[in-house]
C-alpha cells in the first residue's frame, strides 16, 4: 500500500534527483566559461571589439571561440541564454529543502536540546536566514568594497563563518550545514537572477537601440560571476555533508563548514591559474591538503557532550508523545532496542562503530517517536535496515513497526 509516508519520500527522491541534475549542469556551465574567459588568447586579425579567442576540440570537432569586451557591432541572430539551469537548481532544492526539513521539522530541523522552536518559528528561521544572505552580501558588493574584491572576499567569508556559528546554535547539526549552503546557493542564484542577467538585458537593449553598451554592466556581472565559481565546491560539500555525521555531528561543525570555504578557494584557485595559463601553483594542494586534515581533526572531538546527556532525559514533544501513546508502542521500541539501539546509540556497541550512523540515536522512547517515520520506511516497509539483517531482524518485528506508525498516524 502506498500510504502519504511512501508518497512523500518518493516525492523526495524526485526532488534530489531534479535537483542533481540542474546542479550538474549550472556547474558544468559556470566552470566551463570561467575557464574559456581565462583562457582565451590574442591573435592578429580579430574582429573589432574582441578581446580573445580560443580554439578547442571536442566530441571529434573543432570550436572557435571569440569574445567581445562590451558586444558585438549588432545583435546575433542567435543567442543562448545560460540562466534556466541556475533558477531550476534553486528552485528544486527550495522545494526539497520544504520537502526534507519543513515538512520533517521535528525530526530534521529541530533541535530541542539547542532550542526548543516550534515548527512555525523553525521553519520561519529557516526562511529568513536563507534570505538575509543575499541582502547583506548585495550590499557589500554595492559598496565601496566592490572596487577592493581582496577584501570583499575576506569580509565574505567573515560573513559566512558568523552564518555558519548561529545556524548551528539553532538547528540540528546536519540542518545547519544544510542551511549554510541554501544561504550560499540563494546568493549564488540571485547573482545571476539580479544581477547578471539584468545586466546582460541592458547590453542587448542597447544593441537592438543602436546604441553602445557600457563597460560597466560587463565588469559587473563579471565579479558576480567570479564569486559564483568560488563559492561552487563549498556548496556541494555542504548540500552532501547531511550523509556525513563527522562533518555535522560535532561542536565544531560551524568551523568545519567554513574550512570547507577555505579549500573551496584553494582548489578553484589552482584550475583558475591554471586554465588562465599562469602555471601550476601545486603549493595550493598542499594547503587544501592541510585544511582537509584539520577538519578530520576537528570531527573527532566529542559530540555535544552535555547536550547528549539532557537528551537522554529531555520530555517528549507533544507530537512524540503522540507517537508513545499510539497503540503497538511497546512491540515497536521491543524491536528498536533489539535490533537497531546497538549502533544507534550515543556511544554505540557495536564494534567499529565511534559515532551512531547518520547521528540517528535510538535510545529512549523520545529517541524513537522522533525517528518513527524513517524508521517505519528503512525498518519496516523496506528491508534497509538493518544493513544486511546483521541483528536479524524478524518480519513479525517489521510487521510491528509497520502497525504501530500507521496506527499512530490513523491509518
Amino acid at each position: 500500500m502506498l500510504d502519504f509516508a511512501i508518497l512523500w519520500d518518493w516525492a523526495g527522491f524526485a526532488l534530489r534527483w531534479l535537483h542533481v541534475i540542474t546542479a550538474m549542469a549550472w556547474i558544468g556551465t559556470s566552470f566551463y566559461f570561467i575557464a574559456l574567459d581565462l583562457g582565451l588568447t590574442r591573435a592578429t586579425g580579430m574582429p573589432r571589439g574582441v578581446t580573445g579567442e580560443e580554439w578547442q576540440v571536442h566530441g571529434g570537432g573543432f570550436y572557435h571561440v571569440q569574445k567581445y569586451a562590451v558586444a558585438p557591432q549588432r545583435m546575433p541572430e542567435h543567442l543562448t541564454w545560460f540562466k534556466w539551469e541556475s533558477y531550476a537548481t534553486w528552485l528544486s532544492g527550495a522545494a526539497l529543502l520544504a520537502v526534507l526539513y519543513w515538512a520533517g521539522a521535528e525530526l530534521y530541523l529541530i533541535d530541542p536540546s539547542k532550542a526548543d522552536l516550534a515548527i512555525w518559528q523553525a521553519i520561519a528561521l529557516s526562511a529568513g536566514s536563507i534570505a538575509v544572505g543575499w541582502v547583506i552580501y548585495d550590499a557589500l558588493c554595492k559598496s565601496r568594497l566592490g572596487d577592493r574584491p581582496t577584501l570583499l572576499m575576506l569580509i565574505l567569508f567573515g560573513l559566512i563563518l558568523v552564518m555558519s556559528w548561529t545556524l548551528n546554535q539553532i538547528f540540528t547539526g546536519r540542518a545547519a550545514l544544510l542551511h549554510l549552503g541554501a544561504f550560499t546557493a540563494t546568493i549564488m542564484t540571485a547573482n545571476v537572477f539580479l544581477v547578471i542577467m539584468p545586466n546582460q538585458r541592458i547590453v542587448v537593449a542597447d544593441l537592438k537601440a543602436g546604441r553602445t553598451p557600457e563597460p560597466k554592466y560587463g565588469q559587473i556581472a563579471k565579479l558576480r560571476s567570479t564569486h559564483n565559481n568560488y563559492l561552487t565546491l563549498p556548496v556541494i560539500f555542504l548540500m552532501l555533508s547531511n550523509h556525513y555525521p563527522l562533518a555535522f555531528g560535532t561542536e565544531w561543525a560551524w568551523l568545519i563548514a567554513a574550512l570547507v570555504f577555505l579549500m573551496g578557494v584553494t582548489i578553484r584557485h589552482y584550475f583558475n591559474t591554471m586554465h588562465a595559463r599562469k602555471g601550476h601553483p601545486n603549493w595550493t594542494w598542499a594547503a587544501t591538503a592541510v585544511i582537509f586534515l584539520l577538519i578530520a581533526w576537528l570531527s573527532t572531538a566529542p559530540m555535544r557532550g552535555e547536550q547528549a546527556l539532557q537528551a537522554v532525559d529531555r520530555d517528549p514533544t507533544a507530537a512524540e508523545a503522540g507517537m508513545i501513546a499510539a497503540a503497538g508502542f511497546s512491540e515497536a521500541e521491543a524491536a528498536v532496542l533489539g535490533r537497531c539501539s546497538m549502533c544507534h546509540a550515543r556511544e554505540p556497541v557495536w564494534a567499529g562503530l565511534h559515532w551512531p550512523p547518520k547521528g540517528v540515536v535510538l535510545e529512549t522512547p523520545a529517541d524513537i517517536a522522533r525517528h518513527a517515520r524513517d524508521i517505519y520506511l528503512q525498518a519496516g516497509v523496506s528491508h534497509a535496515m538493518p544493513p544486511g539483517n546483521l541483528t536479524w531482524m524478524e518480519p513479525e518485528e517489521r510487521a510491528a513497526l509497520v502497525a504501530w506508525y500507521r496506527a499512530a498516524r490513523g491509518g
